[in-house]
């Protein structure tokens, strides 16, 4: 029995080890570029091994995807610990410029795969690139809506434009500062909105 707990305690730590570096790999290299063998060599895993949990690449891709919508989740989670949703959204945008040289070299995670998968013909993974995303918008949404703005959807289309937008040009002109300066933009935006009536702006 102790063996048998061991052996399935060991392939769900190697599949964790497949799918967090699936994510790695795919978000420098691309989906074309990425060969299961990089993702097996990432992982420090046989590459032999890897058909016994995928057994194709886009099912690593899904895995990927499926570790960029964690990944928000934690982080999401940790954000709605602060008490004011304006601050949460503030911390997002300080998050964003804190992973400048990444967004310089690589680009958003999840908005570089969609643009990618987007591009291929059988037309299915994209729509899972654009849940995540879809996400992320949500929650976004949500704390505009909880300081009582009015089209909170739209505020959160604006922020997540913007990420987007700075992302994609600092990894076009290979500028991490392009991320500190637009992302000070979204700064002063969010301190430039209104605050919730019956409370003060400091």
């Amino acid at each position: 029995m102790t063996n048998s707990v061991n052996r399935r305690q060991q392939a769900s730590q190697k599949r964790r080890r497949l799918t967090a570096a699936a994510a790695r790999v795919l978000h420098e290299q691309g989906v074309e570029r990425t060969t299961l063998a990089d993702i097996a060599r990432e992982a420090d895993v046989p590459v032999g091994n890897v058909y016994y949990y995928f057994k194709t690449k886009d099912e690593l891709v899904l895995a990927a995807l499926a570790e960029h919508s964690a990944h928000l989740d934690e982080l999401t989670a940790a954000l709605d610990r602060l008490a004011d949703p304006r601050d949460r959204l503030k911390a997002l945008v300080e998050g964003w410029i804190a992973q400048r040289d990444t967004a310089a070299r690589y680009g958003c995670p999840t908005g570089t795969l969609a643009v990618e998968l987007d591009k291929r013909a059988d037309g299915t993974l994209d729509a899972e690139a654009g849940t995540v995303i879809r996400r992320l918008l949500d929650w976004a949404a949500r704390q505009f809506r909880a300081l009582a703005l009015p089209d909170p959807d739209d505020l959160a289309l604006t922020l997540v434009c913007g990420y987007q937008g700075m992302s994609l040009m600092a990894g076009a002109l290979r500028d991490p500062s392009v991320m500190t300066r637009e992302g000070a933009r979204l700064l002063a935006w969010l301190d430039s909105l209104p605050a919730p009536r019956g409370t003060s702006a400091g």
